[in-house]
């Protein structure tokens, strides 16, 4: 492998016959990436089928069709006629394999062989099915991603369940709504996350959020306090570790995450049994993730890249290496480098600490085979200084979505890899970028339009991919991703809403959100989830949130502008957002600064116009 001055890493001819994507190339007969990427999108159907045969994806009755359009590109129906349980297909490994490898309370390593994970998993399923739970039902999911995390969400699976995933950083509130929307029977948590010397209460407060039974895993010597139809972990496992998967159609619901867009309520997108194809193809091939390999991206099963490396590493029969202390810590390098992670997956702010603090260039970390990083617009430094710490590996920047089940840009392990930049649409995926709209009237701009396609613009996904959502909980899928979305060529465009810039040499750079959510510490959010609970403050008569991106790349800022009902001395009205941010939504928000205003400026439709804010911010006008 080379690396030039500029930092671009380049693979050698030896390294790329050692790809996924150079075996597939050899099974198809086709000569480069680009004529195996237009045969992906340009063949859909035999594209996915050799997908499911690389993969081994396990069916209990074959698909008669893997692709039917005839309800049109939005609603496709993928593997038609068949039956199938996806875990099954996490199971592939020799009996004595490592499938898991996790850090102890005392900090040694431990491991899980694929059999000791499947008799866990099965014992979770059974003490389901004891409880009383069936086919259809939905239970929940929050705590950090450990071992018994991982159990837990596979068994839910297994049993035909539908998981609920929660992240264990949100405030009552949060889990409420959630908890609300998807109104799953039980709920399995810890009692505390320990994080260093500090103990965070989390059965607390979930408490407060609902009334719903708790199935508790102890993270102290100290048992929990339970009502009387809660459990205690190892009450709750059975006894009996045999389980038969339960047989699914392809669309049955497995997994119901939630994603903001610009409004309030989260969105409620269920992932189904075709879901994790689009993780595992996306992890074989822009991951590379292989037999033997060690995959770690310090995660949460409440956001969708806890599920996608589940999936992306069990199916690809890696081994899942977990961390559930703070990844800007001493301890995680060591982790890193104890475990021989071969994909380390990260956050760009994450890696800004890092090039901060030095604190992991201790470390031997020259088993990393390659770096991915996703959730935010990343830094060309930042990134280079992330390739040297693994020796000069590539960084795979990777961007997607929880209701796309995957990436829809990425880089290769057989392209140049540039910081920063991504070098391709995924695998069977497609996409456009078309002239951005008018900011004061988005997306009622974009009513019956043709787009112009644009070297800087908005990215609308082609439809169909496997992977992509097709309903949603809560709200009108159509009107969400299709309606008054521009036509293309004679194609129907799906709403994803990033901006991306297409460079001189055909690699892409990412340019944040056209809409007025954001990512906050790699955390995707919506600007009116912010307002409504600033909203609450008695000084305030209105708000707007906006994020605004440094110019040197990295996480977005929070930037708040207030209409206030009595003047208050800005230190104390900077500290009451925060605080009110912190307890309410999530303390991983960052307030950076606040600014007060007369009056917001709005739309004639009386749309708060937050992109002017954010134009007015930057010019340092307001």
């Amino acid at each position: 492998m080379e690396v030039n001055s500029t930092g671009t890493w380049t693979p050698d001819p030896q390294f790329i016959e050692s790809t996924n994507i150079y075996k597939s190339l050899s099974a198809l007969g086709l000569r480069s990436y680009q004529d195996f990427y237009q045969w992906s999108i340009e063949h859909r159907s035999d594209f996915w089928e050799h997908v499911v045969k690389v993969l081994n994806i396990r069916f209990k009755k074959i698909y008669q069709q893997v692709l039917d359009t005839s309800g049109g590109v939005e609603s496709p129906v993928w593997l038609k006629g068949a039956r199938l349980n996806i875990v099954d297909s996490c199971f592939q490994n020799s009996a004595e394999a490592p499938v898991v490898v996790y850090q102890q309370k005392d900090g040694s390593l431990a491991q899980l062989s694929q059999k000791r994970l499947e008799i866990l998993v099965n014992r979770v399923c059974n003490g389901l099915i004891d409880y009383g739970l069936n086919k259809g039902d939905g239970i929940a999911i929050d705590m950090p991603m450990t071992a018994e995390a991982v159990a837990i969400y596979l068994a839910g699976i297994k049993a035909g369940m539908v998981v609920v995933t929660i992240a264990d950083s949100f405030s009552a509130d949060e889990i409420k709504t959630r908890l609300d929307l998807a109104r799953p029977k039980l709920i399995f948590t810890q009692d505390v996350i320990i994080r260093g010397k500090k103990h965070l209460p989390l059965l607390e407060r979930i408490r407060q959020a609902s009334t719903l039974p708790c199935v508790v895993i102890p993270a102290t010597p100290t048992v929990p306090d339970l009502k009387p139809d809660d459990r205690l972990w190892e009450q709750f496992l059975s006894i009996n570790s045999q389980f038969e998967s339960i047989s699914c159609q392809p669309d049955d619901s497995i997994t119901m995450l939630f994603s903001s867009g610009t409004t309030g309520k989260p969105k409620a997108i269920p992932w189904d049994h075709t879901t994790p194809i689009k993780a595992a193809s996306d992890g074989y091939f822009h991951q590379d993730i292989q037999p033997g390999s060690v995959a770690c991206w310090p995660t949460n099963l409440g956001w969708m890249m806890g599920p996608w490396l589940v999936f992306a590493t069990l199916i690809n029969r890696g081994t899942l290496a977990l961390y559930t202390g703070s990844p800007a810590d001493e301890t995680f390098g060591s982790f890193v480098e104890q475990a021989k992670v071969t994909m380390l997956g990260t956050i760009p702010s994450l890696v800004a600490q890092w090039k901060a603090s030095g604190v992991m260039e201790a470390f031997d970390w020259s088993s990393i085979r390659c770096f991915s990083s996703t959730g935010e617009c990343s830094n060309p430094e930042d990134m280079a200084y992330l390739m040297a710490l693994g020796g000069h590996k590539p960084v795979i920047e990777y961007c997607g979505g929880t209701e796309i089940g995957g990436g829809y840009v990425a880089g290769t392990l057989v392209q140049p890899a540039i910081p920063s930049t991504f070098s391709t649409p995924t695998l069977g995926t497609e996409f456009v970028l078309l002239d951005p709209p008018d900011p004061d009237s988005y997306p009622d701009s974009y009513r019956d339009s043709k787009g112009h396609e644009s070297g800087q613009g908005e990215v609308f996904l082609l439809p169909p991919t496997v992977g992509f959502s097709t309903r949603l909980l809560n709200r009108d899928h159509h009107e969400v991703y299709y309606q008054g979305t521009p036509g293309y060529r004679g194609k129907i465009t799906r709403r994803h809403g990033d901006q991306l810039e297409q460079l001189g040499n055909g690699y892409y750079r990412a340019l944040g959100r056209v809409d007025d959510s954001m990512n906050l510490g790699g955390i995707k959010t919506s600007a009116v989830a912010i307002e409504e609970v600033i909203n609450q403050l008695d000084f305030v008569k209105e708000s707007a949130a906006i994020a605004i991106p440094p110019s040197g790349g990295g996480p977005d800022q929070l930037v708040v502008y207030l209409v206030v009902t009595r003047e208050l001395p800005p230190a104390e009205m900077f500290d009451a957002v925060k605080v009110i941010i912190s307890k309410r939504l999530n303390p991983l928000f960052k307030l950076a600064d606040l600014r007060t205003i007369t009056a917001l400026p709005r739309t004639a439709s009386n749309k708060v116009m937050r992109r002017k804010l954010k134009d007015l911010y930057t010019a340092g006008i307001v």
